[in-house]
């Protein structure tokens, strides 16, 4: 017997949305319940923002430097900066520093915010317009590079699939119907979030970087 070719299998917004329905018991049978379904899809979108790293939603970004460059403003979809580099051209050859990470203790305790010389650290503001702080200020044309968790994009048309990485799928049908279930069939709530909560369980299992790594300890002086 042939096999099919093909792994692009995915689901629409909507059949994804009919899938959650039947899941809990139920058929779909009006409009409103259909825009119900997307709003409770895009919540649990943001949960998942909050329950830890999305590997497909890290993405790497670049912002120029100028001369007394200090506060970065990033896309106002970016939950949070993972890492980041100062890089630097000289003499027709790239030079990436990695740069560290500080609080916002220890940037507010900084004397003079606006000295100027090779960006050494960073402090992310992570408000509703995320900024980024370098110290010290760019005394030069730089580029700052980072790495980035962008939000997951919102359900959108109902034509649309989702932007989840297809280990994601049974998580995401589990997590909606769980959802549902909430607002429709309360008493099949409990099944339905352990078994949504075991699916979201085995995909971040998965979805996480394999390389190996070692641990030195630090003993200090």
């Amino acid at each position: 017997m042939s096999t099919s070719g093909t792994t692009d299998f995915n689901l629409s917004i909507d059949d994804l949305i009919e899938e959650a329905f039947e899941r809990c018991g139920l058929r779909m049978t009006s409009g409103y319940q259909l825009s119900s379904a997307r709003r409770s899809l895009n919540l649990l979108f943001l949960d998942w923002a909050n329950r830890g790293l999305n590997l497909w939603t890290i993405e790497e970004s670049t912002i120029a430097l100028t001369q007394g460059s200090r506060v970065l403003n990033l896309p106002l979809d970016t939950v949070n900066v993972l890492s980041a580099v100062i890089r630097q051209n000289t003499t027709g050859q790239q030079q990436d520093v990695s740069i560290d990470r500080i609080s916002r203790e220890e940037y507010l305790d900084l004397p003079n915010k606006t000295t100027q010389a090779r960006p050494a650290q960073f402090y992310v503001e992570r408000s509703n317009t995320p900024q980024v702080y370098l110290y010290p200020a760019a005394d030069q044309v730089y580029t700052f590079v980072y790495y980035r968790i962008r939000r997951i994009q919102d359900a959108g048309s109902y034509e649309n699939t989702s932007d989840v990485n297809f280990r994601f799928l049974p998580c995401l049908a589990s997590g909606l119907s769980y959802m549902l279930s909430l607002k429709y069939m309360p008493d099949r709530t409990g099944a339905l979030k352990q078994i949504y909560e075991e699916d979201f369980q085995r995909a971040a299992l998965e979805d996480r970087d394999t390389a190996s790594f070692h641990i030195v300890p630090d003993f200090g002086v």
